[in-house]
């Protein structure tokens, strides 16, 4: 066996390998975990060439595995002006004033993670509110939940939708009592002319927006730029301790910058990047997802994955429920596909051996996904398809066993729930009954239930900070009695972020274990995660971050 490159000692490994679920050191090889073991055994395969990290007593963990993000956009975002946490436009005003200032060529003033709390009150549509801060630049407040866009009289002009436009079924320009569009641009149908006018081109949102590639393609400079901004997104996210990302949204064009990336030695996170079906897609344009699948296959970037949406978010409205949301009883949200369409779509996808990933907020957007996985086994049979269901934020009595039975796993993300802290609870009779609040976010149900349960961030929709993602699972606030303890224990959480993301990857056998032969993906934290306080855990550091055996993120420099 030849001598490692590098060793960890002195440290507390928690391998997620249950022949051996803890160790003190580790040795690696050419990207390869060959050892594991006590620190006198891992030293003793030193060399003077090994290089030698004390972890001085710390946690190590295999490298998260943050299973639903959009790198694209969460890279652009850091380039934005943040917005987010604020809940009154004036505590937003003098900061977009000065961004605006100092930038007097940007096209579009674009905040970024703006909380619908903003407008929530008010006396004026959003459109006038936001001139009333920039009245003569197009300004624009992205929804932290990537589902909104809030825009002024100039952002809209530009982008052809003051006076109304046809739109996707899903999305709406909202319009206003005189006749033009109010400001809110619900979907990305509706928004996406918009964020075409910001710096990037809207490049970034292309792969959410319409799933196609730049139109007309993007020049050498733009896509210098955007390979720029996506290394500064891989570094953010190594700082964080992940080595590999899900993909939420795709396109050829972003396959092709991390591959160029990968090509350079440059790609400090191995992504995963779906081929992105919309409801105005001909099943047809499936056949793209199988030459994406073919076309992309390292181990570093890979396809095999088709996302959908099925509806939009609470906040909103337009989530997909059973029955009319309590202060708008007109409404049950807005379906992103019909039936027919996303049951044909699954099992054509299925039938190709892809993976699905569907996006369901509400109750029956989790039931018409459920369907339309239930109409891909049945057409073809069943397999070990490990078919996804994202974010579950509201589901039924009736439809957690169907889960179970359908082998479907639940991708989950603990900061989006109300009772994780980080966006407001939810008011009463609002968006849900209180008899539903049992049924809201239902980690600790569903993993009762017996089935596959993952964790993930969405990041931009909330930071790409594992560690607070932790702590919201393993502690989150109580909200009274009316809500059921969702909590998570410590090693079901942190397993959700390594060893279950990795088989849901289909890369069980490579990645998401410490153990000898799996790839060198591997996280040091600053201290012991297990003697740290629980609402302590979202305070406790990154110290190292290392992927395929390479040092990504060191806390020394």
């Amino acid at each position: 066996m030849p001598s490692p490159d590098l060793i960890i000692i002195n440290a507390q490994l928690l391998t997620m390998n249950s022949n051996r679920p803890r160790a003190q050191a580790i040795a690696i090889t050419r990207g390869k975990i060959t050892e594991v073991g006590s620190d006198d055994q891992i030293r003793s395969l030193m060399t003077p060439n090994t290089e030698v990290i004390d972890a001085k007593g710390g946690t190590v963990l295999p490298g998260f595995i943050d299973s639903h993000v959009h790198l694209f956009q969460g890279s652009a975002e850091l380039d934005f002006l943040p917005v987010g946490g604020k809940t009154h436009l004036s505590e937003i005003r003098q900061d977009v004033l000065d961004y605006a200032t100092a930038r007097p060529d940007e096209p579009l003033v674009l905040g970024t993670g703006a909380f619908y709390d903003l407008f929530i009150g008010v006396d004026k549509d959003p459109r006038n509110l936001l001139d009333e801060i920039l009245p003569d630049r197009p300004f624009a407040l992205l929804g932290a939940d990537l589902h909104t866009v809030w825009a002024n009289t100039a952002a809209l002009g530009k982008a052809g939708l003051l006076n109304g436009a046809d739109m996707p079924e899903g999305s709406t320009v909202v319009m206003g009592d005189d006749g033009l569009a109010n400001g809110i641009l619900h979907e990305t149908g509706a928004f996406g002319p918009v964020l075409a006018l910001s710096r990037t081109g809207g490049r970034d949102m292309l792969g959410y927006v319409t799933g196609a590639d730049p139109i007309p393609p993007a020049t050498p400079e733009e896509r210098a730029a955007d390979k720029a901004l996506l290394l500064k997104g891989l570094d953010h996210c190594a700082a964080h301790g992940i080595t590999t990302l899900h993909n939420m949204d795709g396109n050829n064009y972003q396959l092709e910058l991390l591959s160029e990336l990968e090509k350079e030695g440059k790609l400090k996170c191995r992504v995963q990047v779906p081929f992105h079906l919309k409801n105005f897609d001909p099943i047809e344009r499936l056949d793209e997802a199988a030459e994406m699948h073919r076309k992309y296959s390292s181990d570093m970037v890979w396809s095999g994955r088709v996302k959908m949406f099925m509806d939009g978010v609470f906040e909103s409205r337009t989530a997909l429920v059973t029955r009319p949301f309590p202060d708008a009883p007109e409404s049950i949200g807005e379906a992103a596909f019909e039936p027919d369409h996303f049951n044909a779509a699954c099992i054509k996808v299925d039938a190709m051996g892809l993976q699905l990933s569907t996006h369901a907020v509400g109750d029956l957007a989790v039931r018409r996904v459920i369907d339309g996985y239930e109409a891909a086994a049945k057409a073809n049979g069943t397999r070990d398809a490990r078919h996804r269901v994202e974010h579950i934020e509201l589901i039924t009595d009736q439809d957690i066993p169907r889960l179970k039975e359908l082998a479907i796993v639940a991708s989950m993300q603990p900061r989006h729930a109300p009772f994780a802290g980080f966006f407001e609870p939810v008011e009463p009779d609002t968006t849900l009954f209180s008899h539903e609040y049992g049924h809201c976010c239902p980690w600790r149900r569903i993993r009762d239930a017996g089935i596959a349960l993952t964790f993930s961030t969405d990041w931009p929709v909330v930071p790409v900070d594992v560690m607070a993602n932790i702590q919201c699972a393993v502690t989150p606030l109580d909200l009274g009695d009316d809500w059921m303890d969702q909590s998570q224990t410590l090693m079901e959480t942190l397993e959700s972020y390594t060893a279950k993301n990795a088989w849901l990857g289909f890369k069980e056998n490579q990645q998401g274990k410490l153990a000898p032969g799996y790839d060198a993906d591997i996280v040091m934290l600053k201290g012991d995660i297990e003697t740290t306080q629980p609402n302590d855990l979202g305070g406790l550091g990154i110290a190292m971050t290392i992927c395929a055996g390479r040092i990504t993120y060191d806390i020394r420099h």
